[in-house]
């Protein structure tokens, strides 16, 4: 089977992206030729087209919209490593950054002057978010000098707008109710906040731990920080007892006071360039930055009286946050604020299309 696809980079994810019109109609039918497509099964994902990490086997299924003020949906798949299936509970901004460029590239958005807006609905959560694509002198370009926290390559600058992010999958800015809980799991002590804003989430000020932790060191700290994920899936409402386990929600990180630091790439971050240190997950993994959804929670949870953000953060409760990564400093901006917390939440971002290819799929998996 040979389908076609093209290869975008959004921020710090590269996200293989598909017309909808190019691919079976039912989920299950997307999902196996994802599979197959990625070699997902195989961990290092050699005989497929996966990066072998999660911010690299990622895929978007894109098509224009029928929603009054919307121009296209997309259904994010976040594509297996070494397990043949595809987790679909969740979304991707990065993704959203890629798709943004790719739906203007493709003429789905008529290009209007030196910015084009874009809206996209996530069909995965409902989440719905607006792009501004730079399109200097009304044309699309192919490269940029537009730089993100994690990589030194340029791109084409997008702002990337959150919309109403508050509550999104579970209905509720806190969906366990309670702003912080003091949990103990396996011996590790933490003071929780579950929050689903741009998606849901678990964040930790946990004994021990300084949320400015190397990603080898938040390697050795997957399998407590998905026990917490876990028992927070269950106090979210996402998940019942008993029921399979879901690595992709809620998001799980740890947070702390700004400190002094050296990114990836050896930049030094001194403490007073930011106003929090974060670390995530991403699935079973360090996220080598931080995923755009999680930024967002953390940025919302900045404003909320009694969170464990703000009770680290340097500056609580301004709508302007630098958030400290491994990849570098974040800068998010929250704004028209409510009593149900800010109705747009905006960080700036740049993409790149790759290339456009002819994809070829195996029909199964050779046993």
């Amino acid at each position: 089977m040979h389908v076609p696809a093209t290869l975008v980079r959004g921020g710090t994810s590269k996200c293989w992206l598909f017309d909808e019109a190019e691919l079976p109609t039912s989920v299950s039918d997307i999902e196996a030729l994802l599979v197959n497509a990625y070699g997902a099964a195989d961990p290092v994902q050699l005989d497929g087209i996966g990066g072998a990490t999660p911010t690299t086997s990622k895929a978007a299924v894109v098509r224009p919209s029928g929603t009054p003020g919307v121009h296209v949906d997309y259904l994010f798949a976040q594509v297996g490593i070494g397990v043949g299936r595809v987790e679909w509970g969740s979304n991707c901004g990065n993704c959203a950054t890629a798709i943004a460029l790719w739906s203007v590239a493709r003429g789905l958005v008529p290009v209007s002057g030196d910015r084009t807006r874009v809206v996209m609905r996530n069909t995965n959560t409902g989440a719905v978010l607006e792009a501004e694509v730079d399109t200097p002198h009304g044309q699309v370009s192919e490269f940029g000098t537009q730089t993100v926290p994690g990589t030194r390559a340029g791109g084409v600058a997008v702002g990337l707008t959150f919309l109403d992010p508050a509550g999104g999958t579970t209905g509720a800015l806190l969906p366990a109710g309670d702003v912080v809980e003091e949990w103990e799991i396996d011996g590790l002590r933490a003071r929780v906040t579950m929050i689903d804003a741009g998606a849901p989430m678990v964040l930790l000020d946990a004994e021990g731990l300084t949320g400015a932790e190397s990603l080898r060191e938040m390697g050795e700290l997957v399998d407590p920080l998905r026990r917490f994920r876990h028992r927070a899936a269950e106090r979210m409402g996402l998940t019942s007892p008993g029921a399979a386990v879901n690595d992709a929600v809620p998001k799980v990180g740890i947070v702390g006071p700004p400190r002094a630091y050296r990114t990836q790439l050896g930049d030094e971050v001194a403490a007073d360039e930011h106003d929090l240190s974060v670390r995530m997950l991403s699935m079973n993994a360090p996220h080598p930055a931080i995923g755009l959804t999680s930024a967002v929670g953390v940025a919302v949870g900045n404003l909320l009286d009694g969170s464990v953000v703000r009770s680290v953060s340097s500056a609580p409760g301004a709508t302007e946050l630098r958030i400290a990564t491994a990849a570098g400093v974040i800068a998010v901006t929250s704004g028209d604020l409510t009593t149900s917390g800010p109705r747009r939440v905006t960080v700036r971002r740049a993409a790149r299309i790759l290339c456009a290819a002819d994809i070829v799929v195996p029909e199964s998996i050779p046993a």
